[in-house]
């Protein structure tokens, strides 16, 4: 079973950086793309950025391009999204997202909670 676990979600002045952590559990983790999405109030969720399972190719929304940055550590199953520049725009609830391998096309099949983040201008 997988758990996805999306920690470092808080409130900063625009500006400034904050750094997610996303906890995956299960087998699963080193074969799979993970993405970072994000919903704001009154918005659809949208995509943030992925890596590939092996980490190395990255995928990045334009609006968070040379801003964010998305890693993965496999010894640790883990996932993170770097902000920096934060913009009030970026405020959202983040959601952790895994794409098991033998899922066709573009869907994620497993989610975290969310975690907030709040940029004040």
């Amino acid at each position: 079973q997988v758990q996805l676990v999306e920690t470092g979600g808080g409130l900063v002045q625009a500006g400034g950086s904050l750094r997610l952590s996303c906890a995956a559990s299960g087998r699963t983790f080193s074969t799979s793309r993970m993405g970072w999405f994000r919903q704001a109030p009154g918005k659809e969720r949208e995509f943030v950025a992925a890596i590939s399972s092996s980490g190395g190719t990255t995928y990045y929304a334009d609006s968070v391009k040379g801003r964010f940055t998305i890693s993965r550590d496999a010894a640790k199953s883990m996932v993170y999204l770097q902000m920096n520049s934060l913009k009030p725009e970026d405020t959202a609830v983040y959601y952790c997202a895994q794409r098991s391998p033998w899922v066709i096309g573009d869907e994620y099949d497993y989610w975290g909670q969310g975690t907030q983040v709040t940029v004040s201008s």
